[in-house]
């Protein structure tokens, strides 16, 4: 049967509950979430008069929880707006609705008998086919669904969400003993097609496979990181960036999750796999337990294996715990030989070779740390998965890591591998003996453009299904490629449509990135039919290479910094104005000069996740590349009749003015960045260069026409110029913006006011151009400006001067 879901009801409004109604209200569905009725009145609904009964003090639980997490940062939900769709209710009224949605999903406390009495009353209003799963990380299925109908358990099955359920991809599909084939076919698809997830089928065991190799890594750190006489500092710098982990590394992940947490999931693994290699390894260390005993939980505690203090001169001051001594001290900056061997190494994928043959303490930990990992991964197959790449994907999308262990140990080389676990006294599972044994050097291989890996049963290597609705760039890069310099790589998406792929520091758009543009446009109007701008590094585009402008403006080289100025403008103009359909894939930060690209681009497809903005602000400047110039001209083309014209201009004015930033592509509407009726979202950002392909071909099928240079932008001259005058001196007289600030803001007044002409006018795009291109440089010549942009090179902060 064709399944869709419409409406959805999500029982439990806690902060998993709240989140997991927040991400399906982010695609469209609606949500009916439901909570306990509270058994006493809180002292405002006393001081109110409210009794027990009256429906606010019913809902309050469901609602409150809702509006708290609404209320947190980062949000769980993509706009405002969305929330709408979600409606609180309470078990005892609203239960009966449950009847009316396509999907139910319990998220109540890790309680066996609590799930089961909510089952029993969902049973008695759940219609026949709906479906019907569990957010539980570690009850297993066949109690929880022991003494329900037929049906109930054919449409039963857990889904397990990661916290926060907006930003963690992970979505781990359990099913349960009775469970229909074609249900779980159903939450695997949906999970990746609407929800945006990493779908990855688990078994039903003990923490599935996120979080049992998960807490594995960071349990078999807290009992490494003595014997080596590590620092917490130490640790975090070891496992964070450097190996394609967060920032937030080990330790301070602990700190944001809450220790509690980790805890709670050890205990159970450790009671609930006694048989595990591993199993003393998941009994808690001493100082884990004294740490429990003070509440010393992470953040939400105020303390845990890091504490935020005031120093006496007033500033905060983050202080490091001791794990031998238990008392916290100054944290001190962590530095290894090894890892400065790294820094010229762009990717992580590629620095694990020379980290497990470092001399120092560091490669000892990561030779230690890696065999121990590779040891019981691979021991976990069949057991929690009966394929390797199940493993992988859920630690990428469950955890941030960047690479999974099996891609890790392919990087590291499969012998070497074995090699490490050797010297620490660990075996090779008889399956990598084996798969070694018949020619296999690799548990994963890239050919024909796709992701084949080491398939167990038949000993050899298969393609990774789910692959046909995305380019995944890194496997048609080499078979691919049509053209590079140092800054892109310009690749044949097939059916006639090209990709310009970023590839420097950052994705910066500097001069080798402005030709590699430039060289697309010139490609795909002469052998092909449309091009996408995509790239699927962590973000985007940072913005234009600000090291080369701060170079140019102190040696005062303003002929070259004018011409680079408007090579930028001049290519901004190419992709609007060429022969074929450009579309822009933005995702991440698309800050600056990457905003502008997405700016001028025929079509944009953006991830939903898209921290999109014009942040020249910052850095002392006005956006210079087009960007000044397009939020003129869309305010001109928002005018209406009988509009207050002053005031619409004025809204794409504060955009820029107030460097705002969208906090996700939806909320790039309202600043105007993206366009209703022509933009699109994309929720799954592994699809995104696939989609935007696809909008590629669609423009070109309809016989794209190479665009007109606008002439017809209506400017309002001294009109709108004094308006922003008085504005930005009232500004500086409230002592809200500095007076480097003002100055800044009228440049852009100027711009956007088209000058100081006696009326409204109709002017060129080119005539903008240059009225922005001539304030950006005058701005470079202000000590000021220098010393933000110097600011940011040094700091990666703005500074207000």
């Amino acid at each position: 049967m064709k399944r869709r879901i419409n409406k959805v009801a999500v029982i439990g409004s806690g902060i998993m509950g709240s989140g997991i109604a927040c991400h399906f209200a982010n695609i469209g569905a609606q949500v009916l979430l439901l909570d306990i009725v509270p058994k006493e009145l809180s002292d405002k609904e006393k001081a109110k008069g409210l009794t027990l009964e009256h429906p606010l003090v019913r809902n309050r639980i469901a609602t409150e929880n809702l509006m708290k997490s609404i209320k947190s940062k980062p949000s769980p939900i993509h706009h405002q707006k969305f929330a709408e769709r979600i409606t609180t209710g309470n078990l005892e009224d609203d239960i009966q609705k449950i009847a009316e949605v396509d999907w139910i999903i319990e998220v109540v406390v890790e309680r066996l008998d609590i799930k089961q009495s909510v089952f029993e009353q969902i049973e008695k209003y759940r219609k026949p086919g709906t479906l019907i799963t569990s957010n539980t990380s570690g009850i297993p299925i066949h109690f929880m669904n022991k003494g329900r109908s037929e049906d109930f358990q054919q449409h039963f099955a857990v889904t397990h969400f990661f916290n926060p359920p907006r930003y963690l991809k992970l979505f781990e599909v359990v099913p349960g003993p009775n469970c229909k084939p074609e249900v779980i076919d159903f939450l695997m698809s949906y999970g990746e097609k609407f929800l945006g997830k990493t779908s990855v089928l688990a078994k039903d065991t003990p923490a599935f496979i996120g979080n049992r190799i998960g807490i594995f890594g960071i349990q078999s750190l807290f009992h490494q990181v003595k014997e080596l006489g590590l620092t917490v500092e130490e640790v975090d710098k070891l496992t964070g960036p450097v190996i394609g982990r967060p920032k937030s590394a080990t330790f301070r992940t602990v700190d944001v999750v809450g220790l509690d947490t980790l805890v709670h999931v050890a205990n159970g693994l450790y009671e609930n796999c006694p048989n595990d290699e591993a199993h003393e390894l998941f009994k808690l260390p001493d100082f884990i337990n004294t740490m429990m005993e003070n509440k010393w939980l992470g953040s939400k505690t105020g303390q845990g294996f890091f504490k935020k203090v005031k120093s006496e001169d007033g500033k905060s001051e983050i202080l490091a715990l001791d794990l031998n001594s238990l008392e916290y001290k100054p944290q001190q900056k962590a530095k290894f030989a090894t890892l400065e061997l790294t820094k010229t190494i762009d990717k992580p994928i590629d620095r694990f070779k020379v980290l497990v043959s470092g001399k120092d303490k560091a490669g000892e930990f990561y030779r230690k740390n890696f065999a121990s990992l590779f040891a019981y991964v691979q021991n976990r197959i069949p057991e929690i998965s009966d394929e390797l790449y199940r493993i992988d994907d859920a630690m990428k999308a469950g955890f941030g890591w960047e690479n999974g262990p099996f891609e890790i140990w392919d990087a590291i080389g499969v012998e070497k591998g074995i090699e490490l676990m050797k010297a620490e006294g660990l075996a090779p599972a008889e399956w990598v003996t084996k798969m070694i044994s018949n020619g296999n050097s690799s548990f994963y291989t890239v050919k024909e453009g796709a992701t084949f890996y080491y398939d167990i049963p038949q000993e050899k290597q298969v393609k990774k299904p789910g692959q046909e609705g995305f380019i995944i760039l890194d496997n048609i890069r080499k078979s691919n490629e049509v053209w590079k310099n140092s800054g892109v790589v310009i690749e044949d998406l097939g059916d006639g449509i090209l990709n310009c792929e970023f590839q420097s520091k950052m994705n910066t758009l500097g001069g080798d990135v402005i030709a590699g543009l430039n060289k697309a446009v010139d490609l795909a109007e002469k052998d092909f039919e449309g091009l996408v701008v995509g790239n699927q590094g962590a973000n985007f585009s940072v913005g234009a290479n600000i090291a080369m402008i701060f170079m140019m403006a102190i040696e005062q080289d303003y002929d070259e910094l004018n011409m680079a100025i408007k090579m930028f403008q001049n290519t901004m103009m190419r992709m609007r104005y060429s022969s074929i359909p450009v579309i822009s894939a933005p995702h991440g930060m698309t800050l600056g000069g990457g905003c502008e690209l997405s700016l001028h681009a025929d079509k944009i497809v953006a991830a939903a996740e898209t921290y999109i903005g014009l942040v020249e602000f910052g850095v002392g400047v006005i956006p210079g590349g087009g960007g000044s110039k397009e939020m003129t001209l869309r305010a001109s083309d928002t005018f209406r009749k009988n509009d207050v014209e002053l005031n619409v201009l004025q809204e794409y004015f504060l955009t820029i003015g107030m460097a705002k930033v969208s906090t996700s592509a939806h909320e790039a509407f309202d600043l105007g960045i993206l366009q209703k009726g022509k933009d699109v979202v994309v929720v799954n950002k592994d699809r995104q260069l696939a989609e935007a392909k696809k909008h590629a071909r669609i423009l070109a099928d309809a016989g794209y026409t190479q665009p007109i240079k606008r002439k017809d932008v209506k400017v309002l001259g001294k009109q709108a110029l004094g308006m922003f005058l008085v504005g930005t001196d009232s500004m500086k007289a409230g002592k809200y913006i500095s007076e480097h600030d003002q100055k800044i803001a009228n440049k852009l007044a100027y711009v956007m006011a088209g000058g100081d002409l006696s009326e409204p006018s109709l002017v060129s795009e080119d005539y903008l151009l240059d009225l922005e291109r001539e304030a950006f440089l005058s701005l470079c010549t202000e000590r000021k400006t220098l010393e933000r942009i110097q600011h940011m090179l040094k700091t990666g902060k703005p500074l207000r001067n």
